[in-house]
């Protein structure tokens, strides 16, 4: 396995004043040349929170594989072991849109793993982020659209199988629609799904979240937090969940070559700090990952997808 050179803790609560983010070296696998998943934007990521000082003194905190128990409390047992074992037939491959190698099944595990102790984390901490995760469009059949694992999924019904928590709702700001995930939750009333989207970006058919929201394309800045600022407050007070999962992708932007909304970074930034100010203010815990943006340029989407944790960084220091 390839390592980036970045510094790890053992993964336990962390006593740092910093705040805790997850990180594993196997989240960047190999792709094909011209591969339009930008898959060096996890390393890209890791290195700017070095050098923003946004990293403790004792390093990220790096997660164990999931378990092919552990994923299999979301996806059917067969495909799991499909994915283990690197086998997984080309029709299949093809709706992932992934090859899926050693490799890349490895990432799938390291992100769920990832996602799994950021929400440990954040019920010690008050707020904790990964640096990959947010795979929403993996429901129990199998992956689609760049999601092996519904690791957001996956992490939930183990929390709630443990007793670790009592209910989730998980908010869901990639530019597409979270299908999966509502699939997956579509009966479960501990779990709330939200998701805020284009209208007419993938997947052409959508699921039903508990709340969706649709927006037109070219949506700017205003209208955005406009949006979410109406129905976010309440739907976190009247659910006051033991967990948020905040699915932050930067897909909305408006140079993201995969959606058709106008988001500039500092309405991202925004957006940031409304999320983690609504949910961490009423005491509930946030565990951010980090969806979808498919900017070219990995220094810009890095950056990007930083507002996240500079967000959650502020907020850290605040709540916790």
């Amino acid at each position: 396995m390839r390592r980036r050179g970045f510094a790890f803790v053992t993964p336990s609560p962390t006593l740092d004043p910093m705040l805790p983010i997850v990180f594993h070296p196997a989240y960047d696998a190999p792709m094909p040349p011209g591969h339009r998943f930008p898959m060096g934007k996890f390393a890209a990521l890791a290195r700017a929170l070095e050098v923003e000082g946004l990293v403790g003194a004792n390093g990220f905190h790096r997660p164990p594989l999931a378990s092919f128990e552990q994923v299999s409390l979301a996806h059917d047992r067969a495909y799991v072991q499909a994915v283990f074992e690197a086998k997984v037939p080309p029709e299949l491959t093809r709706r992932i849109g992934l090859p899926i190698t050693e490799d890349v099944a490895i990432r799938a595990r390291a992100a769920t793993g990832g996602t799994l102790l950021t929400a440990r984390l954040a019920l010690t901490e008050a707020v904790a982020c990964n640096t990959a995760g947010g795979s929403h469009h993996a429901d129990h059949a199998g992956g689609a659209g760049f999601c092996v694992f519904n690791d957001v999924a996956v992490a939930v019904r183990i929390l709630l199988a443990e007793g670790a928590i009592r209910s989730a709702l998980i908010i869901d700001l990639d530019v597409h629609q979270g299908d999966g995930t509502a699939r997956l939750f579509a009966n479960e009333p501990r779990v709330f799904t939200f998701s805020m989207h284009a209208a007419k970006n993938f997947p052409s058919q959508k699921a039903v979240s508990d709340l969706d929201i649709d927006l037109p394309d070219g949506l700017e800045d205003t209208a955005y937090l406009e949006r979410l600022e109406a129905v976010l407050p309440g739907l976190v007070r009247r659910l006051m969940p033991d967990i948020v999962f905040y699915i932050a992708g930067v897909d909305p932007h408006a140079k993201d070559r995969l959606g058709r909304l106008n988001l500039s970074d500092p309405g991202l930034a925004l957006r940031e700090a409304l999320v983690l100010e609504t949910v961490l203010s009423r005491g509930v815990a946030l565990a951010g990952v980090l969806g979808g943006g498919y900017d070219t340029d990995l220094e810009a989407l890095a950056q990007r997808h930083m507002l996240l944790h500079k967000a959650a960084s502020a907020a850290h220091a605040r709540w916790r």
